[in-house]
This record gives C-alpha cells, sequence and structure tokens, in this order.
C-alpha cells in the first residue's frame, strides 16, 4: 500500500473504545466519481481491509450544520459512526491509491502525523478556516450518563 507511505494502518475496525482508526485525505490521483461521492473538505477515517482495501467513512457537512464546522468535528463524527458500525450512505471501501493516511482518531482525540497533506486537502477544498490548530486534537469525555431518580 504505498500510499500508506510507511504509516501504521489499523487493519480490521476498532473493537472498543480504545481501538482507533486512520485518518485518510484523497490523493492528486483520486478518481473523479469518488471525488465526487466524499466531496471537498471531508474528514474521512478508517482502516485497512485483508484483502488490501479501505474501508472509509466520511463527513463532508453537505447540511451545513454548525457543530461540524471544523474538520475535526467532522472526523469524530466519523469515527463513532465507525465504532458503533451504523448505518450510513457516508461510507464505502475503496483501493487504497485513492487515498493517503496521515494520522490517527481514537476516543480520545485526534494525531496527525502529516499536517502539510491535509493542509494541501483542505487548501484544495477551500476549507482551510476548518483546520486543527495542531498536531493533537484532545477530545473532551463524554459527560456521565445521567441518574434516573425515582420520585
Amino acid at each position: 500500500m504505498s500510499s500508506v507511505k510507511g504509516m501504521d494502518l489499523p487493519l480490521e475496525r476498532p473493537d472498543d473504545g480504545d481501538g482507533r482508526a486512520a485518518l485518510f485525505v484523497p490523493t492528486t490521483a483520486i478518481k473523479e466519481e469518488v471525488l465526487q461521492t466524499v466531496r471537498k473538505g471531508a474528514a474521512i477515517v478508517g482502516f485497512g481491509n485483508h484483502d488490501r482495501t479501505l474501508t472509509i467513512y466520511y463527513e463532508s457537512n453537505r447540511f451545513a450544520e454548525p457543530t461540524l464546522a471544523k474538520w475535526e468535528q467532522k472526523a469524530r463524527k466519523c469515527f463513532e459512526r465507525l465504532l458503533d458500525n451504523l448505518p450510513t450512505t457516508s461510507k464505502m471501501v475503496s483501493k487504497p491509491e485513492n487515498f493517503e493516511q496521515v494520522g490517527y482518531i481514537s476516543s480520545k482525540g485526534i494525531v496527525i502525523r502529516r499536517m502539510d497533506v491535509l493542509h494541501r486537502w483542505l487548501e484544495y477544498s477551500d476549507a482551510m478556516d476548518s483546520a486543527p490548530a495542531g498536531e493533537t486534537v484532545a477530545f473532551a469525555p463524554p459527560p456521565p450518563p445521567k441518574k434516573i431518580v425515582a420520585e
């Protein structure tokens, strides 16, 4: 998988909250029909399959939700869908030549190892204002479940 460029590509869906997935961006050689499906500015997370394909989940915020304005918010939504195996149309299996890995995401946050490549994608998409401020983005833990008190 030449597009991974030596990074440790997670294989198979993370099976628990401590697992991680890869962060991807489209390569410059991506097929036009795949790019139109994923859409410019999308956050893309996924994992490698044993048949040398990638399973990816993507979020481009096509309905302009304010809670998905930043790239890292889109990435987190994709990761939550992937982790919970939720039904979605924003999922595909692709050849690895269409995407290159830029980092990792887990329930704790994001680590970007190739910020220059992520910036190239966001500049191409005219979405630099959504770029993360640094190479690491920590996620706040989810709030504890509310207690149900019988009256």
